[in-house]
């Protein structure tokens, strides 16, 4: 983990909660001694206010005079945002990334991040992708690389050097998926561009995966449309979240290649949504809290055991395209047969775009609640049942 890299500011983050209704707020009377930055021979730059975020744990974003901005990732990385036609300040540490908007020729390797794009209605600042164009459900994406507006250019492990470079990349943003991978984040900035990894899956709640929106609004201008787009999801999940909880409990899993089972951790956030929508992740206490993981894998039979009177099974399907029936499923791992959501006929499945619709948090919740109330499956958007 690289260190926080310093900016000539002294950012005073208590000031986190003053904000408007874009991203930042303004600063209380006392707080912006020192805050200040070099920009120009004889001019400095102050700090103004710090986005408020309700629940991301992962990134902050810090404002200052002149539009300028911040933005902050739990890995040390910072990148400094610069106003169209505003000077670069002096005397910054030589990590920090400078992005000088108009933001333009992304390189996109994140694919959850593709939707949040998408909201903004800012694809037009990706040029480059790390999914082919036959890999998106996101259709505004797909059309766009059938137009020629964005190229493919390699996955995470294997990019396109020489279109990235040609392509005049201003910054890629990646998964955690880079770190098995350093060395290409090594031959990317041996090429001037820089790289960012992004966090959204690491946040313990799901509307903190949702929330990283504020953060890409932030680097692309697009603070307003961004604060929308999160509070769509909000309002849903306080919709959902209100109603009575029930005792019923969820196993959400998925068959490897190599017979085994992985299952969320704990502290995830589909344990999480699971939990807002009513219910009672059957995994109560698994996995490590302070792991960075999400998932673990598990063997068949400590699958069997924790699972097998769980009232509802979902599979992901995000992963290896799904099943289409309960027979198919049980083929994939036998002892499901035996399973009370078997018998039962509550077995349930995830549509295959769920992994790329990340601001579908809210809808998903939903989708769990109405599993749970036994509520009118053709109204659902991301789960259907398996028969």
């Amino acid at each position: 983990m690289r260190g926080r890299k310093k900016i000539t500011i002294l950012c005073c983050l208590f000031f986190a909660g003053l904000l408007g209704l874009c991203s930042c707020g303004s600063p209380s009377s006392a707080s912006v001694e020192n805050n200040t930055a070099q920009v120009e021979s004889g001019s400095e730059l102050g700090y103004e206010s710090s986005m408020e975020l309700k629940y991301a744990k992962n990134f902050s974003v810090d404002c200052y005079e002149g539009g300028y901005k911040m933005l902050s990732i739990k890995d040390g990385t910072q990148i400094l945002v610069i106003p169209e036609g505003k000077a670069v300040p002096d005397h910054l540490d030589e990590d920090v990334i400078i992005m000088k908007q108009p933001i333009k020729n992304l390189y996109l390797v994140a694919s959850s991040v593709m939707d949040m794009f998408d909201k903004l209605d800012a694809l037009d600042t990706i040029r480059l992708s790390g999914q082919k164009e036959d890999g998106w459900y996101i259709e505004s994406a797909k059309k766009a690389m059938e137009d020629g507006n964005i190229l493919y250019a390699g996955k995470y492990n294997k990019p396109d050097y020489e279109l990235i470079v040609s392509e005049n990349c201003s910054l890629a943003i990646e998964n955690m998926m880079i770190s098995h991978s350093p060395e290409v984040i090594e031959m990317l900035n041996d090429f001037g561009i820089p790289v960012m990894t992004e966090y959204s899956s690491y946040e313990s709640h799901p509307l903190g995966r949702v929330e990283w929106i504020k953060f890409f609004g932030a680097l692309v201008g697009k603070e307003e449309e961004a604060e929308k787009a999160f509070n769509e999801q909000v309002a849903i999940l306080d919709k959902v979240t209100a109603d009575e909880k029930t005792d019923k409990t969820v196993a959400f899993f998925f068959v490897t290649s190599n017979g085994l089972i992985q299952v969320r951790q704990s502290s995830d956030y589909i344990p999480k949504m699971i939990e807002l929508a009513g219910g009672k992740y059957i995994f109560e206490n698994i996995g490590d809290p302070e792991s960075a993981r999400s998932t673990l894998n598990m063997q068949i039979e400590e699958f069997y055991d924790g699972a097998k009177d769980a009232d509802y099974i979902i599979y992901n399907s995000s992963i290896d395209g799904g099943v289409s029936s309960v027979d198919e499923l049980v083929d994939k791992c036998e002892v499901l047969q035996d399973f009370k959501a078997v018998k039962e006929g509550n077995v349930w499945c995830t549509t295959n775009d769920m992994y790329q619709q990340s601001m579908s948090v809210g809808y998903l919740t939903k989708d769990i609640h109405a599993m749970l109330q036994g509520k009118d499956e053709e109204e659902m958007t991301y789960l259907f049942r398996l028969r």
